[in-house]
């Protein structure tokens, strides 16, 4: 069971239900994969509606959240040179055939769709990244003050 000191209620975060879920989702996966000893203490913890703060913890959920940031853009970048090569090819193809451009109109709005969904996404893991930094950055603050 964790500690009233090396985790703080879901509730203080000042999340959405929905971003609650994702971070304790995110915690799981950051903690198993780091194969973490903390992994269990945070199903605990999470269970009783509450996130682990511990260094380790945040400091392996903040790399989780590095990683997923960076696979986000990378996706971001792929879809927006989709766009631009569909934009490209619906530009070239338009004068011969409007079944063509109706095609690509259709991938292009999917396309846009994809990025509306990622870009909802990295904001709402950029808001629990910092808000996890906020939080690492006390905890070792308060490290090197018992320390």
């Amino acid at each position: 069971m964790a500690s009233p000191r090396a985790s703080v209620p879901d509730t203080r975060l000042g999340l959405a239900p929905d971003e609650v879920q994702l971070l304790r989702r995110h915690q799981q996966i950051a903690l198993s994969q780091a194969g973490s000893s903390s992994s269990r203490a945070a199903s605990n913890a999470s269970s009783q509606g509450r996130l682990l703060l511990d260094p380790g913890s945040l400091q392996a959920l903040s790399y989780h959240f590095d990683r997923l940031m960076q696979a986000i853009q990378h996706r971001m970048q792929q879809l927006n040179q989709q766009t631009q090569i569909a934009t490209q090819v619906q530009y070239d193809r338009a004068g011969n055939a409007i079944q063509m451009a109706d095609a690509e109109i259709a991938r292009f709005r999917e396309i846009l769709r994809q990025i509306d969904e990622l870009e909802v996404e990295f904001d709402k893991v950029r808001r629990i990244r910092e808000i996890v930094r906020q939080y690492r950055a006390r905890v070792e603050h308060l490290s090197r003050r018992l320390g």
